[in-house]
């Protein structure tokens, strides 16, 4: 029999653009399905597994080797969550004080070494800070842990710069190992011609646009009450959609390494779509 492949899976997107809410109601989609999964926060908020755990309600990984040093158990990191998600933190160093990218190479490390990838498990997520695709919060994708990489994205122009930034990253280590582009979620900021921009953003990038979250103040109202949609209104609109890009996500099978586009191209794109008129002097 073959050996179970556990998908492992990061998330990556601009710095406000929704990722962590975006992966926390997606798992929660793939719980409800019968699916075991484990969140790796890799933010140094540590807000990565907040609505699964109804709020801030473990202590993070470095926080702990802090505290108690090396010899620890499993359960000092990893608590269990909405559905019997496992849940864990990595946090970051002191204020001013090292690389907060270190707290990810840490956390793997300690979740490997005390037995977390357990056979049982589907899916691991790995919710990556803002758009930073180098040193430690690359280590997802560089380390072969990741294959699947999926990007957070709207209609908005930084966040198309900072996508565009990530496959640029995702290319590098493709070419190096097997981690690979899933495709884009957008999490709608109700742009004008939102779908159509995406759609074609996603083309120019050979990846597609796997699927359009509509803006719902719902979802505003789930996170006051520390919930996730699911969790929260699990007959409304907006859980349904959260429940159709998790059996997207499952049924994904077309894995692509992105062409990032130019400066000039994606600024093309922009202008034919009528984001131009907005330009700031921003550099890729």
């Amino acid at each position: 029999m073959a050996e179970k492949r556990i998908r492992q899976i990061a998330i990556y997107g601009k710095g406000g653009i929704g990722k962590s809410t975006t992966t926390q109601n997606l798992t929660a989609g793939l719980v409800e399905a019968g699916k075991k999964v484990m969140v790796v926060g890799c933010d140094p908020k540590a807000d990565s597994t907040r609505l699964l755990l109804g709020g801030l309600a473990q202590k993070t990984v470095l926080d702990t080797l802090r505290l108690e040093g090396e010899d620890i158990e499993l359960s000092a990191i990893l608590k269990e969550g909405y559905g019997g998600t496992k849940c864990v933190e990595s946090g970051g160093p002191e204020p001013g004080v090292g690389c907060a990218g270190r707290g990810i190479i840490t956390s793997i490390g300690l979740l490997e070494r005390l037995g977390a990838y357990t056979e049982d498990l589907d899916y691991v997520f790995y919710d990556v800070l803002g758009d930073v695709v180098c040193g430690g919060f690359a280590m997802p994708i560089r380390e072969g842990k990741a294959k699947e990489i999926y990007i957070v994205a709207s209609g908005e122009m930084m966040a198309l710069y900072a996508a565009n930034n990530i496959s640029r990253g995702i290319r590098k280590y493709a070419q190096k190992g097997e981690v690979r582009l899933g495709g884009i979620i957008c999490n709608s900021r109700n742009v004008d011609r939102e779908i159509e921009l995406l759609r074609a953003f996603a083309k120019e990038l050979g990846t597609k646009l796997i699927h359009y979250i509509p803006r719902d103040n719902v979802v505003q109202r789930a996170e006051i009450h520390k919930k996730t949609v699911i969790n929260y209104e699990p007959d409304s609109k907006q859980a349904d959609e959260y429940r159709e890009l998790a059996r997207k996500v499952e049924e994904n099978r077309d894995f692509s390494i992105p062409t990032p586009m130019t400066q000039e191209r994606l600024e093309e794109i922009l202008f034919e779509f009528g984001l131009m008129d907005d330009l700031v002097d921003y550099k890729i």
